[in-house]
């Protein structure tokens, strides 16, 4: 038993990491040029290169793990500065079924091209999108099925900007047979089943990632992965 009544009960805890010090992250990867602390007992992300270097600036830092095709994947997550945005790649694996850190596959460097139309699959959960000005006026969660640019699913995204965050917000992306759905303090947003044709053919088990764009500061905070 989970305790959580947003997967099934008899899926079990089968990874947690509390990304409160170094050593929580070692072996995971950083594509572009992210920087990693912990000032606060949680792990910060932020650009190391300045923002007006576009898409360059931007980053992903992937966990070493390789996950089953059914998963739930909950964190906790802080804005700490604005503007910007934040991803969770999701079921990621590399073109043609490869494993995403294949040495054969084209090097990412955080380039966003480069996870929807380069050499990989995922899903792409924009949670906190405030990088441009109609995303900060009009504050939505998106689901991207790639390979592609394909938005399937979208969600009101109910974190507040960042003066108004007082204490971190609990994710949860639940993946089940052909269904994803996306959850923020146990408030459903989206939810969406797909038919593996109209966007490509269902994608299985893989890799999770915190991507972010600059200029964005956040802390992340205990990961954990639930499966059968």
């Amino acid at each position: 038993m989970n305790g959580n009544a947003l997967f099934p009960a008899d899926w079990q805890r089968i990874y947690h990491n509390p990304l409160a010090a170094a050593s929580d992250v070692e072996g995971f990867r950083m594509e572009g040029q992210g920087l990693v602390s912990f000032p606060e007992g949680k792990l910060r992300l932020e650009n190391g290169m300045d923002p007006e270097a576009g898409q360059a600036a931007n980053f992903v830092f992937w966990c070493p793990e390789d996950f089953p095709a059914d998963v739930a994947v909950s964190w906790e997550f802080r804005p700490l500065r604005e503007p910007g945005l934040a991803i969770l790649f999701m079921a990621a694996r590399g073109a043609a079924g490869k494993d995403l850190f294949d040495t054969s596959l084209t090097q990412r460097t955080g380039i966003y091209d480069q996870y929807h139309h380069g050499e990989m699959d995922a899903f792409h959960i924009s949670y906190f999108r405030r990088k441009w000005p109609e995303e900060r006026q009009f504050h939505t969660c998106n689901l991207r099925k790639s390979y592609g640019f394909h938005l399937v699913a979208q969600g009101a995204d109910p974190i507040p900007g960042v003066p108004d965050v007082v204490e971190p917000y609990r994710m949860l992306a639940v993946k089940q047979g052909s269904a994803i759905s996306f959850y923020i303090n146990e408030l459903p947003v989206f939810s969406w089943q797909d038919d593996g044709e109209a966007y490509g053919p269902l994608l299985g088990g893989g890799r999770i990632g915190f991507r972010q764009m600059a200029p964005l500061l956040a802390e992340y905070a205990n990961l954990q992965v639930f499966a059968k």
